[in-house]
């Protein structure tokens, strides 16, 4: 039998309240961090009503925030009624961390720093993905990335976050890998393959995942409680906010929409990954005797094949648009969010050809979501991998019970 202390007795108190009573300023350190960062800069006295902290409490810690090197005040703000304020910003030196993202065609190293800014940024490209391949390409790029740095710099690195594909292994024949030698990724330990060469913390999150957090925390995600996320890649994949927080799921696998059932022109079931992905594209252009390694120079260019694009992105944006209402039949999403990485054009073309595609569709029992154009593109995986390391460490991995406004 239950003794504890009945229900309406019980005190729970909400991510967005802090507390004043001694050993908890870990928790209220990152709850300042993760306001400051979401919502902007903002003086210590709009921090201390947002947190629900004490002004005194909300001046501590920011003072011990400022000497870890954390934060930093910009100037004082004039020409109101009583003593200027001072906005509180992140210190975009006060934090870096690596992302990595391993691509079916390319792989993407970056520094990112604490206000989520790439500093610098690497890529190799590979007919597909080695085990050997990726880790050297990782070794080499966080020597190349620091040898800039200087130490106290280097000191404030929080670690590594590496942006994988669910089960790599599987993908061989999507790549044209040789199946026995891709078998090789099923017996890798991504941490003992770092720690040969490198001991910062690692973190280690699905691809589109990753994407969708990079979108979350520097996108649009802002503007959304609840939201899908479709990532258009080699292979398209995904993600889910609920709450205002990335929702990874029991195996870390939430918002897998590749797998997404589809029907073909001949009435066949197939996956969302076989009718939306650039593979298509890339299979397209071969078939016309183009060269589709363009898809990957960067800058991105795909002006010159205008047919055979405009041809993939309606084809693409009515799969993304059939898949959206699927997804809101199980969760009433108030919007679903497109990037990839394509170029911003492409992207643009392809949430307006979603949005003409979804009114025709039927969507009885539902409501349509708002179809978003997302904004990081391409890096997205890599920046949400970076992200990883920083929120372990420095703010709250949620945004769930933070003030909306």
């Amino acid at each position: 039998m239950f003794m504890g202390t009945p229900m309406n007795e019980q005190k729970v108190r909400p991510l967005s309240a802090g507390a004043n009573q001694r050993g908890v300023r870990d928790y209220n350190e990152r709850l300042l961090l993760s306001m400051i960062q979401r919502y902007g800069e903002m003086p210590g006295s709009d921090l201390a009503r947002r947190a629900g902290l004490s002004p005194q409490t909300v001046s501590v810690i920011i003072r011990k925030l400022e000497r870890d090197g954390l934060l930093t005040r910009g100037e004082p703000v004039r020409g109101r009624v009583g003593k200027p304020s001072t906005p509180i910003t992140l210190a975009a030196d006060g934090v870096f961390s690596f992302g990595l993202k391993i691509g079916r065609r390319t792989a993407d190293i970056l520094l990112l720093d604490f206000c989520g800014t790439v500093q610098k940024q690497l890529q190799t490209t590979y007919q597909y993905p080695m085990p050997s391949t990726v880790f050297s390409f990782l070794e080499a790029g966080l020597k190349t990335l620091t040898q800039e740095l200087e130490p106290a710099s280097i000191s404030r690195i929080a670690g590594i976050g590496i942006a994988a594909p669910f089960e790599i292994w599987n993908w061989h024949e999507s790549v044209g890998a040789p199946a026995e030698a891709f078998e090789q990724w099923k017996s890798i330990s991504f941490r003992q393959e770092v720690a040969r060469f490198s001991a910062l913390p690692l973190s280690i999150v699905n691809d589109a995942t990753a994407a969708c957090r990079a979108e979350h925390v520097f996108g649009r995600g802002k503007e959304f409680r609840d939201y899908a996320y479709f990532f258009v890649g080699v292979f398209i994949g995904g993600g889910i906010v609920l709450n205002h927080s990335v929702y990874e799921g029991n195996q870390g696998n939430a918002g897998a929409f590749g797998p997404l059932r589809s029907i073909g022109p001949q009435g066949e079931s197939r996956q969302l990954l076989d009718a939306a992905s650039i593979y298509l594209l890339e299979d397209g252009l071969a078939k016309s005797g183009t060269n589709p390694d363009i898809l990957w120079e960067q800058p991105q260019d795909w002006s010159g094949f205008p047919e055979i694009l405009e041809e993939w992105i309606d084809a693409t944006a009515r799969e993304l648009a059939i898949a959206s209402l699927n997804t809101c039949a199980v969760i009433d999403f108030e919007a679903v969010i497109v990037d990839g990485a394509i170029p911003a054009s492409v992207r643009r073309k392809l949430a307006e050809k979603m949005r003409h595609h979804i009114v025709s569709l039927d969507s009885r029992g539902l409501i349509v979501p708002e179809i978003a154009e997302g904004t990081i593109g391409g890096n997205a995986r890599a920046i949400g991998a970076a992200c990883g390391p920083v929120f372990s460490q420095f703010f709250l991995d949620t945004h769930a019970g933070l003030p909306v406004s």
